[in-house]
C-alpha cells in the first residue's frame, strides 16, 4: 500500500494555514464609528451602483440593514462582489485625508434589519433614538460582507514587512 504522501515517507505533519483577519483594530474602530460607508454593488449589466449606508460589525463581517428590497439588496443577491469606502476625519502628516476601501463578498439575509438598524442608530444618531421610525415595519434584509482586502490611506492598511 502506498502512503498518502505518495511514498515520500515524510515524517512531519501537514501544516495548516490559519486565516488572518483582514480587519485590524484601526479598521474595526472606523467601521464602528458614525462614519457613513459608501457601498458599491454591481447592477445586472455590470454597472456600479453606489449607496451611502450605516455599517457595523458582526464578528469579522461588515453588516448593514435595509428595510426594503432596494436596488443594492437585489444587486447583492445577484452578484456578491462589493466594495465599501469610508473617509475618516484624520488628515495625516502628508496632508492626505485618510480613507479605507474594503473589498469583499456579500450576501443577503432575510430578516433582522430592524434590530440592526436600531443598534446602528445609537451609533449614528444618538443613544435615545428609536429607529426605524414608527410606521416602517417588516423583517427587512441584512447585507453581510466578508472582507477580503483592505486598501486606502491610514492605519488599516497593512505595512509591508
Amino acid at each position: 500500500m502506498t502512503p498518502p504522501d505518495g511514498g515520500a515517507g515524510l515524517s512531519h505533519p501537514v501544516a495548516t494555514v490559519r486565516a488572518v483577519p483582514v480587519l485590524n483594530d484601526a479598521a474595526r474602530a472606523l467601521l464602528e464609528s458614525p462614519t457613513l460607508a459608501h457601498l458599491t454593488t454591481l447592477d445586472p449589466d455590470g454597472a456600479p451602483q453606489v449607496s451611502a449606508v450605516w455599517v457595523g460589525l458582526d464578528g469579522d463581517d461588515i453588516v448593514s440593514g435595509h428595510m426594503r428590497r432596494t436596488r443594492k439588496v437585489r444587486n447583492v443577491a445577484h452578484d456578491g462582489r462589493v466594495a465599501l469606502s469610508l473617509q475618516s476625519d484624520v488628515v495625516n502628516a502628508h496632508g492626505l485625508q485618510e480613507y479605507m476601501v474594503v473589498r469583499g463578498t456579500a450576501r443577503v439575509e432575510e430578516g433582522g434589519a430592524a434590530a440592526l438598524l436600531q443598534r446602528l442608530a445609537h451609533v449614528y444618531l444618538g443613544p435615545d433614538v428609536v429607529f426605524p421610525p414608527p410606521g416602517v415595519g417588516g423583517a427587512g434584509y441584512v447585507i453581510r460582507t466578508t472582507p477580503e482586502r483592505v486598501t486606502g490611506v491610514g492605519a488599516w492598511v497593512p505595512t509591508p514587512g
